[in-house]
């Protein structure tokens, strides 16, 4: 790395000498007379124009011409004749000039071709010597831009199976046929079956797309090759549709084959959504990769399997049957799932006898397998940084808020007056949703900062679910706004502590209004059409298929599902404001409750842990003498779907 800059700076050097010598070179060469006879050479000569001229043996002879007597000619070159008395004969017509008589033509012109053909030399040198280490650091790439990346899973690839892969029975059951015919092609052919083409793997961030294409790679034992949508894509023109037709040529030389390319949507994305038109080179790359895969020669036994999480933005022509033909979707892991994967990720490491995985499993609603990897992984770096040797049920109840919410930070001073605050808004949303039918309970209320929030309330579900009704709906959304109702109810004003509770509110609101059909007012219909710039994504803006009036009428009806809402936060709170003072001075004494805390506080009962009396109503806090709390982020759990089919 050190010898980097003399590098570059010789290169730069030597490119730069040859830029001027160039056209050094040219300018000296348009100032040479070259005499096409002696007899022209002789009468310059006599007429005293020549300053100085040397003689080179029998066969040439060159200098230089007086100052100013034949234009921009400076020099001259001349062929003579085999004549011994020239230079006598010279010196005799003109004993002016300075006539000199040298025999090492051969020795001046080696010497002559090495002065300008050396710095050529060094440049070829550098450039080689450059050329030779981007090779070693590419791997011996540097020159093959038209060859594919995609490696090959060798002997020494981590081997991977289905047994590895917990849950997803129905995922596996699909890739299994593409296992089994590439192990048996012939018990397929034999009933005039074809095995798809190519298996689209679509599902969330995280949810074990790439894990399961490593498991067909370990179980099929045939040739796999795996490349990233990214690698095919190059600022030259015509280098990715080479990379396709490369890697299907590698794939061939060794029939049967897989080939895995994650992350399809960089090379799939639907055509003519550039401003390139038809020359683009990612349009281009997918015109190689729809032929490739059936076209006037299709591969017999090339199986293409990709993954994406983005199968809204592929080109219909790459989706059609004979291409992708079966679309295999990898939801997140329900609760059977996430216990299966929370134990093949507890497999050697040392659990306190606290640990319950059942439980566990029950408080990760909507994790992907990636968060549950994660989850696990700080639990064991809290552990650790505890200094115990084992893991309990403390520092995993740790790793889901770090999860969910993010890092705490202690550090964060909050005054007292913004400190009751905060006490107030989270404890409105733990007890708006403990009153509420149905809803989640209140798996933890805490006013430290953590994350981006300056305290947050964490509601987790009994189990998975999967569609939500219009009661649940409205639920969450007074659950929701059980904060600013808490602040307007206690102190007579609101604070920006409530921004993204709005902001969710709104939000699901206008969905149940415009989306699924929710609203009396304005019936089971759907207003309005999300589309947008494929190359920008596609959920980016609504078209507006309705009139303003109905667009008033939209407006009004949100408006008035969320005064509502807000309204039935507030009656609850106002029913209940000796548990909501109550809550709240525990909580500015512990500043954490967990579940069981919350329920025994409404419920008017000890608390489990060491306070055994009940807290007293404390006094009507006064507003917050300036200021108030930083506008926060809300958690919210990330299980529940808003609502609709999966």
């Amino acid at each position: 790395m050190k010898q980097n800059p003399v590098v570059f700076i010789l290169v730069v050097a030597a490119i730069a000498y040859a830029f001027w010598q160039i056209p050094h070179l040219t300018r000296e060469s348009q100032k040479i007379m070259r005499y096409e006879s002696f007899s022209a050479f002789m009468a310059d000569f006599e007429a005293k124009k020549v300053a100085e001229v040397t003689l080179y043996g029998k066969e040439k002879a060159q200098g230089r011409f007086r100052p100013g007597v034949m234009g921009d000619k400076e020099s001259f070159v001349v062929t003579i004749p085999e004549d011994a008395e020239l230079a006598h004969k010279l010196m005799e017509l003109d004993p002016t000039a300075q006539v000199a008589v040298s025999s090492g033509l051969l020795a001046d012109k080696i010497i002559g071709a090495l002065l300008q053909v050396v710095p050529f030399i060094i440049i070829v040198f550098l450039f080689y010597s450059f050329l030779l280490k981007q090779m070693r650091m590419t791997g011996g790439q540097a020159l093959s831009f038209g060859r594919s990346h995609a490696r090959m899973a060798a002997d020494n690839f981590a081997k991977v199976t289905f047994d590895d892969v917990a849950g997803m029975e129905e995922v596996k059951q699909e890739l299994q046929e593409v296992v089994e015919f590439l192990r048996d092609p012939e018990r397929f052919r034999a009933l005039g079956a074809k095995i798809p083409r190519g298996v689209l793997l679509v599902g969330p961030p995280g949810c074990g797309k790439t894990l399961l294409a490593r498991a067909v790679a370990g179980e099929a034992g045939v040739a796999f090759f795996y490349i990233s949508g990214s690698d095919f894509v190059e600022m030259f023109v015509g280098v990715g549709a080479s990379r396709v037709r490369d890697l299907f040529e590698q794939a061939k030389a060794h029939l049967p084959a897989i080939i895995f390319i994650d992350e399809l949507d960089a090379v799939g994305r639907q055509r003519g959504a550039g401003l390139g038109g038809g020359h683009d080179e990612r349009e281009q790359t997918l015109n190689a990769l729809l032929v490739e895969m059936d076209g006037f020669d299709p591969n017999a036994d090339v199986i293409l399997l990709a993954a994406t999480n983005r199968p809204d933005i592929l080109d219909p022509a790459l989706l059609r049957p004979g291409r992708f033909d079966r679309r295999v979707v990898v939801p997140n892991p329900d609760v059977k799932e996430r216990e299966a994967i929370l134990n093949i990720y507890f497999k050697n490491k040392p659990l306190a006898d606290d640990v319950d995985v059942k439980v566990l499993a029950r408080r990760t609603p909507g994790f992907s397998g990636a968060d549950i990897e994660n989850l696990v992984n700080e639990a064991a770096l809290l552990a650790a940084r505890r200094g115990r040797k084992i893991i309990s049920m403390s520092e995993f109840d740790e790793a889901i808020e770090r999860v969910i919410a993010g890092p705490e930070r202690k550090s964060r001073v909050i005054r007292d007056a913004e400190r009751q605050v905060l006490a107030y808004h989270e404890a409105g949303h733990a007890l708006v949703g403990s009153m509420l039918p149905g809803f989640d309970q209140t798996y933890k209320v805490t006013i430290l900062p953590r994350g981006m929030s300056l305290g947050y309330t964490i509601s987790l579900p009994e189990d998975d679910r999967y569609l939500m009704s219009r009661s649940e709906l409205l639920n969450r959304m007074t659950q929701a706004l059980g904060g600013r109702a808490a602040e307007q109810l206690v102190f007579g004003d609101v604070t920006t502590g409530a921004s993204n509770d709005l902001e969710r509110v709104t939000e699901l609101a206008r969905e149940m209004v415009c989306e699924y059909g929710m609203s009396e007012a304005l019936g089971p219909v759907t207003y309005g059409k999300k589309h947008g710039p494929i190359f920008l994504a596609r959920d980016l803006t609504e078209e507006r298929n309705y009139s303003e009036d109905v667009a008033q009428q939209i407006d009004t009806e949100v408006r008035r599902i969320i005064e509502e809402c807000f309204a039935r936060a507030r009656a609850i709170l106002s029913e209940h404001r000796d548990r909501l003072d109550a809550l709240v001075e525990v909580l500015l004494e512990k500043e954490t409750l967990d579940q069981e805390e919350v329920a025994a506080i409404i419920a008017g009962e000890p608390l489990p842990r060491a306070e055994q009396s009940a807290p007293t109503a404390p006094e009507p806090p006064r507003p917050p003498d300036s200021g108030a709390a930083e506008p926060r982020p809300r958690v919210v759990p990330r299980p529940l779907p808003e609502g609709g089919t999966p």
